[in-house]
This record gives structure tokens, sequence and C-alpha cells, in this order.
């Protein structure tokens, strides 16, 4: 018996940070996640880690970490390693992000989505992350695909199925 979902890879540390609950805005060039909204989406972490390091100045400063805190955050989304499905969230709304946004609404973004330069890239509200039992092993994709989660990997809080 599998759980039958979406799924998307995430370079590291932002598949730690999202499956961690401090990322909450997933954002991308294009609305990838607006047709899974109501959805359950599987988290993949890849190989590779994200190019800057920007997070860490995001995390050190509007999120208020210490280097402690931090340290502990990247350790946390590490668990499982690379190259696995990790976990599942809930998709949420997803909306373009406008250049008039205001300083504030876009410094709360920013913040939720531990990251900046927002800008014209379309927003997904991410909700409910949590972790698999263990990690399934998988090859990422460029895209979003479809996985087949075994359900006794699934997290202990949802319900069994019948």
């Amino acid at each position: 018996m599998t759980l039958q979902v979406g799924c998307l890879s995430f370079r590291q540390p932002y598949a730690g940070f999202v499956l961690n609950g401090v990322k909450t805005i997933e954002t991308r060039w294009r609305p990838l996640l607006a047709e899974m909204r109501n959805c359950t989406l599987a988290i993949h972490i890849a190989q590779k880690d994200w190019e800057c390091d920007e997070w860490r100045d995001m995390l050190a400063g509007p999120l208020g970490m210490t280097d402690r805190q931090i340290q502990e955050l990247l350790d946390s989304g590490e668990r499982f390693g690379r190259g696995v499905v990790a976990g599942l969230v809930e998709v949420g709304d997803t909306w373009c992000c406008p250049e008039d946004q205001t300083e504030a609404e876009l410094k709360e973004f920013e913040r939720e989505a531990v990251l900046t330069g927002l800008p014209q890239k379309y927003l997904t509200r991410l909700s409910n992350p949590r972790w698999l039992q263990q990690p399934l092993y998988a090859r990422g994709h460029k895209d979003k695909w479809t996985i087949d989660i075994p359900l006794k990997l699934l997290p202990s809080s949802l319900p069994a199925a019948d």
C-alpha cells in the first residue's frame, strides 16, 4: 500500500527549512505549485546545495536565530541525507509577488521564504510540515513529479488508511 503524491526537489538548506517549519513560503519563477492547492506535496532533498548563503543572514537577522540555533537547524535538515524523499507539506495559495508590495509585507514574505528578491516571483504558502518515519531514496527531477510513498513511512500523525 502506498500514498501517491506530487513531489518536488529542494536544495539544502531549504529542504530542511521547509520540513522544520522555518520556510513557509516557496518561491519559483513560474506558478509550479498553483495546481496543487489544498494537496499534499512530498519534499525531496536534492544532492546539491543552494548556491548562495543569504539564508544565513535571514536566519540571524529577521528570524533572530543564534549561531547555535542555525547549526542545529542545519543538522536537523540533514538527518536523512541527500537524494531522498524526506517529508510532506500541505500546499496553499500561489500568487505573484507584485513589484509595488509594501515594504512591511515584502519583509514578512522574505522572512517566511528565508529569501530576498521576491518581486515578480510566484509565492506558494506551505504548511503542516512533517518528516517521514524513514527516508525514501529517489532520484530527483527538475520539475514536479509523482511518487509512491509506502504507508509504513508516513508520519505517525497521519491517520492510518483502511
